[in-house]
């Protein structure tokens, strides 16, 4: 098949499947648990901060033996949330459906957080222990220990997909996409005088000397590098916001003006309507704290914690940061400087253009040291959950063939961006969703159990 047909055909796949069943499953999903959990998001938002900040500075020598703690599990997820999507991804969304996009994105963080709160939750109940005697979990995981005694052929197709859809969708696809947004911005900021194959080779090297030392080096990594990565990006966004003040208020009230009304707060500009607004800001909350995706449970099942309900509440605060702090921060940026009004720009460059009005030419340097920590973290983040569903699959054997063609990905990314990989990329994301979103609902029982149960017995009550 010519490489355009297929392009053009994996694009009109993906823009429905995007589009319409998946915007409704995982909006649906997240409404179902919302409602199911009796909005555990609003009731347990205080014990989830104290439960993930509560013992960060503390040491748990237990975690040490049977797992990572349960913030470094917080961070190795928040490390594959924060990804270019939250410079790029919210770029285009309000682009694409004006401001009011930014509400939208909000209202799909909140219900996201019900759906986080159930996958962090089966995940440690259905997680294993590898050969190495660290605790391995996801989706995978619990559709093979939750849905397998009672429909074990439906779980063996279903967790099997999902299994090959993420690996090729994150631990290879995924990395070419992300090692190429870091090549593409350090080249940049060098003014096209470094080679981009040198750029992949050193990310290869940094990310290769990462992976081999498992999930607590990946663990370690996050847990020091998150909180620095998030902290320049506000830092930069505080100073932006101090330069723009006066745009500050203005700024907020087109967001929801513009979410409910968009014809008369944007002058009918681009045909946005309601419905685009609400599709585009749904969309980019969905897919930028992939609540309901199935990435995340990877991490959230290597958490030593006492009750598995406490890293529910702990997946929450990670779409929390991402979506509500991470996309709002970028989407201020963006609006109080005037950038969005440039319709000449999308994605990256839109964000790009607010830090040179910013910074002037130094905003460029800025935002590419940004977005290669983003990246840089998400293909850690990455290649761990591939690595966690290669092991499902193929056992321990299978590790080091992963780890090379994962590291060969990194450095073919550096060289171009193809159009094909990474609508490729977008595709496999949307198709992982299917089996675990069916699993979630089949699954709703245990989460109802283990939240009764928890909130019965507290963390004496350990299963």
């Amino acid at each position: 098949m010519d490489q355009k047909v297929l392009n053009d055909t994996i694009v009109a796949i993906n823009s429905f499947l995007s589009n319409n069943i998946l915007l409704i499953a995982l909006l649906g999903c997240g409404i179902f648990y919302t409602i199911y959990s009796k909005g555990v998001q609003f009731r347990k938002l205080g014990a989830a901060f104290k439960q993930t900040f509560g013992g960060v500075f503390s040491k748990d020598k237990k975690s040490e033996d049977e797992g990572v703690s349960s913030f470094q599990a917080l961070a190795v997820a928040i490390a594959a949330q924060v990804g270019t999507g939250n410079v790029a991804g919210v770029a285009t969304a309000i682009m694409a459906g004006g401001p009011g996009a930014i509400f939208w994105m909000w209202l799909a963080a909140i219900l996201g957080m019900g759906t986080i709160y159930a996958e962090a939750t089966l995940a440690q109940k259905f997680r294993e222990k590898d050969d190495e005697g660290n605790y391995v979990g996801g989706p995978a995981f619990y559709i093979k220990n939750g849905i397998g005694p009672t429909h074990p052929g439906l779980a063996k197709v279903m967790s099997t997909a999902f299994a090959i859809l993420i690996v090729i969708a994150l631990g290879f696809v995924g990395n070419i996409v992300q090692s190429n947004s870091i090549a593409t911005s350090v080249v940049a900021a060098t003014g096209g005088k470094l080679n981009p194959i040198i750029v992949g080779i050193v990310v290869a090297v940094l990310a290769g000397g990462v992976f081999i030392g498992g999930i607590k080096r990946i663990a370690n990594f996050a847990q020091l590098v998150v909180p620095i990565m998030a902290l320049i990006y506000i830092i930069a966004a505080i100073i932006m916001m101090v330069k723009f003040h006066d745009q500050i208020g203005p700024a907020f009230k087109l967001i929801f003006q513009a979410a409910f009304n968009p014809e008369a707060a944007l002058g009918g500009a681009l045909g946005i309507t309601i419905k685009t607004a609400a599709a585009k800001g749904v969309g980019r909350g969905l897919f930028s704290n992939e609540a309901g995706m199935g990435s995340t449970p990877h991490a959230h099942a290597t958490a030593h914690v006492a009750h598995p309900v406490l890293q529910g509440y702990t997946a929450m605060v990670g779409v929390f940061i991402d979506t509500i702090v991470i996309c709002t921060v970028t989407a201020l940026m963006i609006l109080v400087t005037g950038a969005w009004t440039d319709k000449s720009l999308n994605g990256a460059l839109v964000t790009q253009e607010a830090f040179t009005r910013a910074f002037g030419p130094t905003g460029t340097v800025l935002l590419a040291v940004a977005l290669g920590f983003f990246a840089f973290t998400t293909i850690v983040g990455w290649y761990y959950f591939g690595e966690t569903n290669i092991r499902f699959l193929f056992g321990h054997k299978g590790l080091w063939p992963y780890r090379i063609l994962v590291l060969l990905c990194i450095i073919a990314g550096s060289l171009q961006e193809v159009d094909l990989v990474w609508n490729t990329a977008d595709l496999t994301n949307s198709l992982m969703v299917i089996p675990n979103i069916i699993a979630l609902i089949m699954l709703h029982k245990h989460v109802k159990n283990m939240s009764l149960h928890y909130e019965t017995n507290g963390k004496e009550g350990s299963l």
